[in-house]
């Protein structure tokens, strides 16, 4: 069974950074695309950011385009999420994901979840 665990969320001023890591086990990480989501208070859980298996696609939401980067690390089954600039707005849980396809994943019906990593923003 696949699992997902979240850490480097906590506090941080707006304009600040942040680098979320998300560890996996139980599934091929090479052979799975990743990806983040967040859910902020009242809202719906949001895609933010997405990477292919191979690692040569990424996709963005508009909100955190030229401001987040995300990148993974084969070796240790490991994806990151880099937040620079953030911004009140970008508070919530941060979660990880994973499927075999990212046109999948971003949609949201992903495979596997992590249970999240609260991000707060704020002066």
């Amino acid at each position: 069974q696949g699992e997902l665990v979240e850490s480097g969320g906590g506090l941080v001023q707006p304009g600040g950074s942040l680098r979320l890591s998300c560890v996996a086990s139980g599934h091929d990480f090479s052979r799975y695309a990743m990806g983040w989501f967040r859910q902020a208070p009242g809202k719906e859980r949001e895609f933010v950011a997405g990477m292919s298996w191979s690692g040569f696609t990424e996709d963005y939401a508009e909100s955190v385009k030229g401001r987040f980067t995300i990148s993974r690390e084969y070796a240790n089954n490991t994806v990151y999420l880099q937040m620079n600039s953030l911004k009140h707005e970008d508070t919530a849980v941060y979660y990880c994901a994973s499927d075999k396809w990212l046109r999948v994943l971003r949609t949201g019906t992903y495979e596997y979840g992590g249970r999240g990593t609260q991000v707060t923003v704020s002066s």
